[in-house]
């Protein structure tokens, strides 16, 4: 058995100033704004499958930053900041498990590095997302994130469940792996009630959690083993099941994972037809995700970090940045072109379905 650091002790070594904290509770409320179609803009979560090295992290999010504020009246881009990986049969677990690269699995360090890296991306004011794999862990930096996931995994794990529903930030929800969106969307209904379950303190002491209910709850689409998801049927088929439970019809579409299989040139043919959807009609359509990073592809983590080569995904494969930069920036001018004249017409409908509901 071996000491971790407790919640309060962690954010006392990398605090969070008052400026920054008032940043991220700006991002949630524009993301929310957003989900609710508040916001005629679009959600895009868009970066590296899984952090491991903090330089390539903090270069990804300059060129980040340059193209958020190019594309802002269409998009609101949110960088993917996983520092937690799931693993279907084993492997690398992320950089708050494995923080060398190596096998190790030197938590202590991963804890304090993750925080570290994570707050030096808040400084640069890039808001963040990141999937929340194990409950314990969540509550080392959720102060830092303003747009969270319940991963494929484990959305159907009412400890899950629970945390999300404790979480102040929207959670999107995946469907499960097998591609059963009706798991999502039961991980909506529950995690928008309240909980009452065991935890920690910020001191680290046992305690009982009363959570209030997560309101901004919602599905993310990422394909499964029964193909993809994010064809005009499959989003129609999503949108009726949460019409049917009483949720607000608001979906947010992967364009990695099985709705890409997993081979990361497809993103782009995937975000085009999300986005001919939405430019047709389909409002319901809030978000979307993309794999990327510096450079394309991936790499496999065999003789540890000195053989790594700059800037290239160690778990899933990523489009490079040039790539994702042109298809974000077409994706934009493509919206702005087939964008009604009168915005308030969008604004509008949106609120009627959501207030439909």
């Amino acid at each position: 058995m071996e000491y971790l650091p407790s919640y309060k002790e962690l954010k006392n070594q990398f605090p969070l100033s008052n400026a920054h904290r008032i940043s991220i509770e700006h991002n949630r409320n524009t993301i929310k704004k957003i989900l609710s179609g508040h916001d005629s803009r679009l959600l895009l979560i868009v970066g590296p499958c899984s952090l491991h090295d903090s330089i390539s992290a903090k270069d990804f999010a300059t060129q980040f930053k340059k193209l958020s504020a190019a594309v802002s009246s269409q998009f609101f881009l949110v960088m993917r900041a996983y520092c937690e990986k799931p693993r279907t049969a084993g492997g690398w677990k992320g950089f708050l498990y494995d923080p060398y690269l190596d096998g190790s699995n030197n938590m202590q360090t991963g804890i304090y590095w993750s925080r570290q890296l994570l707050l030096e991306l808040v400084n640069m004011q890039i808001p963040l997302a990141t999937e929340f794999l194990d409950p314990m862990t969540a509550f080392y930096y959720e102060d830092l994130i303003s747009w969270g996931s319940i991963g494929a995994r484990t959305s159907s794990s009412q400890p899950h469940r629970q945390l999300a529903s404790a979480l102040h930030m929207p959670i999107g929800i995946k469907n499960g792996v097998a591609g059963n969106i009706s798991a999502a969307v039961n991980g909506v209904i529950s995690s928008t009630h309240s909980h009452v379950f065991m935890g920690l303190s910020e001191d680290g002491n046992p305690c009982i959690i009363r959570s209030k209910g997560n309101p901004d709850a919602h599905i993310v689409l990422r394909g499964g083993d029964t193909g993809p998801n994010y064809d005009p049927n499959s989003v129609s088929i999503a949108l009726q099941k949460l019409r049917l439970a009483q949720l607000p019809e608001c979906v947010v579409i992967d364009c990695a994972h099985k709705n890409s299989d997993k081979n990361y040139d497809r993103q782009s043919f995937v975000l085009q037809s999300i986005l001919n959807q939405f430019v047709e009609g389909n409002l319901s359509i809030r978000g979307l995700m993309l794999e990327s990073h510096l450079y394309s592809g991936s790499q496999c983590l065999l003789g540890g970090s000195s053989s790594l080569k700059y800037g290239i995904s160690i778990t899933d494969p990523c489009l490079d940045w040039h790539s994702t930069e042109q298809l974000i920036t077409q994706g934009a001018n493509y919206l702005a072109e087939n964008q009604s004249t009168d915005e308030q017409t969008i604004l509008n409908n949106r609120i009627t379905r959501t207030l439909a509901n």
